[in-house]
C-alpha cells in the first residue's frame, strides 16, 4: 500500500479524534457553566422549584431525542424503580443540595468541590464494590484531593462561618451522591445510554414538581429576567445538551477520556464564575484548587503502558 492510500485512510479517524476533543472541551465549558447558571437562577428562584423546572425541562428535551432517534422507554416496573433510584442519586438530591448551598456559596468554590466525584466514586468502590484495583497512583489521587477540600473548607470551619461550612459539605455531600450514582448506573449496560438518562430525569421531576407546588407555590413567585433565562441555559444547555454530547463521548473516548473534563471542568468553572459573577478565590482556595486537579487527574488520566507491553 502506498504511502499516500495510507495517509488518505488516517485522515478520518484523525478528523474524528479532532471533533471528540473539542467535543470534550464544550461538555467541559457546559457543566462548567452550570454552576453559574445555578447561582443566578437561585437568587430569584427557590431551589426545590429551580431543580424541579430543570429536570422537567431536560428530561421532555432527552425524550424527544428518544423518540426521534426511534428509542422507546423501558415499559416494565423494574427498570423505572431503578431509574427512580438512580434520580435520587443523580439529580433529585444533589442537584437541590448544590442549589441550595449556592445561596451562599461562589459558583467558583461548588465547581471546585464537585469535581472531586471521581475520588469519592474510587472511595466507594474500594470500601463496597471492589470491582477496580487500588493502586499507588490512586491512592495520591485521594490524599490529594481530600487534602483540597481540607484547604478548601478547613480554614471556614476552623473560623466558624457555619452558614458557609454547612454549604460546602451539602457540595461534597452531593458529590458522594453523584459517586454513588456513578457505580449504581453500571448496572444500566444493557440499555442505550439516553434511556436511564431521560428516564432518571422524568423521574426526578415526578419527585420535585409535587414537592415544588406544596412547599414553595411557584404561582406567587416573580422571578427575575435573569434567573428564568439562567434556569433555560441551565436546562436546555448544561443537562440536555451535555447529556447528548456526553454519551456519545462514552462511545468513542470510552469512560476514562470522557471523565477527563472533571479536571478540565475546574479553571473553567472558576474562569466563567470571575467572567460573569466577578468571583474570586482566597490564596487557601487556589491551592486547595489545584490539589483537586492533580488528585482528580491522578485518578482518572490512563497510564500508558510501555510499547513491550503492549
Amino acid at each position: 500500500m502506498s504511502t499516500k492510500s495510507m495517509s488518505t485512510k488516517n485522515e478520518p479517524a484523525k478528523n474524528d479524534l479532532t471533533t471528540d476533543l473539542v467535543l470534550l472541551v464544550v461538555l467541559a465549558v457546559l457543566w462548567g457553566a452550570s454552576y453559574t447558571f445555578i447561582k443566578i437562577g437561585v437568587e430569584t428562584i427557590p431551589p426545590v422549584t429551580f431543580i424541579a423546572a430543570r429536570t422537567l425541562i431536560a428530561g421532555g428535551i432527552l425524550l424527544a431525542i428518544i423518540r426521534w432517534r426511534g428509542l422507546a422507554l423501558p415499559g416494565d416496573a423494574a427498570s423505572w424503580r431503578r431509574f427512580a433510584f438512580q434520580a435520587c442519586l443523580n439529580s433529585v438530591i444533589p442537584f437541590t443540595l448544590i442549589a441550595a448551598a449556592e445561596r451562599s456559596v461562589d459558583a467558583g468554590l461548588a465547581t471546585i468541590l464537585n469535581a472531586t466525584s471521581p475520588i469519592f466514586t474510587f472511595l466507594l468502590t474500594a470500601l463496597i464494590t471492589r470491582h477496580e484495583p487500588v493502586t499507588l497512583r490512586k491512592l495520591i489521587g485521594v490524599g490529594a484531593g481530600i487534602a483540597g477540600i481540607c484547604l478548601i473548607i478547613g480554614t471556614q470551619a476552623l473560623g466558624g462561618l457555619g452558614h458557609e461550612l454547612w454549604a460546602q459539605l451539602a457540595i461534597v455531600a452531593a458529590t458522594v451522591c453523584y459517586a454513588g450514582a456513578a457505580i449504581f448506573g453500571r448496572g444500566f449496560k444493557g440499555l442505550d445510554p439516553m434511556l436511564p438518562a431521560a428516564g432518571s430525569m422524568l423521574c426526578g421531576a415526578v419527585i420535585l414538581v409535587p414537592l415544588s407546588l406544596v412547599f414553595d407555590q411557584p404561582w406567587t413567585l416573580a422571578p427575575s429576567t435573569a434567573s428564568i433565562l439562567a434556569l433555560l441555559g441551565l436546562s436546555v444547555f448544561s443537562t440536555a445538551l451535555a447529556f447528548v454530547i456526553y454519551f456519545r463521548l462514552i462511545h468513542t473516548l470510552g469512560s476514562v477520556g470522557t471523565t477527563s473534563q472533571a479536571y478540565l471542568r475546574v479553571p473553567i468553572g472558576v474562569g466563567i464564575g470571575a467572567l460573569f459573577l466577578g468571583e474570586s478565590l482566597g490564596s487557601t482556595a487556589w491551592l486547595g484548587m489545584g490539589f483537586v486537579v492533580a488528585g482528580v487527574a491522578a485518578m482518572t488520566i490512563p497510564v500508558r503502558k510501555p510499547a513491550f507491553a503492549r
